[in-house]
């Protein structure tokens, strides 16, 4: 499966690329009702660096185990080595409009669960993605702009 949204932000491509390399940002444009919780990453993500992470929604929590690559000024990608997904590669890619704005890209590869319940918990969370990244969008501007 693939998800692909887009979205611009009146920012310099530089400040947009150190947003989104702090680790803590993910917690920042994550939407309620849905919890970031840390248990260890670097506060700036570099290339071999690994974010483990639970998201919880209410009493149920998922954990999480994400491997951070192909760090550039244009982007980066972190790769799922655990967590609900059989796959989840997900890339963060920036891109000048001009010396104020930035388009940002994300695009995910995803491939559900065989285990019955990882499965649909996968695919509610597919589901939930563009709902997820409308709000990290809205987000994203108001903490940038």
């Amino acid at each position: 499966m693939f998800f692909r949204h887009r979205f611009q932000v009146h920012a310099p491509l530089s400040k947009v690329a150190e947003f989104h390399s702090q680790s803590a940002g993910m917690a920042a444009i994550t939407p309620p009702p849905l919890i970031v919780q840390l248990h260890h990453a670097p506060p700036t993500l570099q290339e071999g660096d690994t974010m483990d992470f639970s998201l919880k929604l209410g009493a149920l929590g998922i954990r999480w185990l994400a491997q951070i690559e192909g760090v550039t000024s244009a982007g980066f990608t972190d790769r799922q080595l655990r967590g609900p997904f059989a796959e989840w590669v997900h890339q963060h890619k920036f891109s000048a409009v001009d010396e104020n704005t930035t388009d940002v890209i994300d695009e995910i590869n995803l491939r559900l669960s065989r285990d019955p319940i990882m499965f649909f918990l996968g695919l509610g969370m597919r589901l939930g993605l563009p709902f997820l990244f409308a709000f990290r969008a809205w987000k994203t501007r108001r903490l940038l702009a």
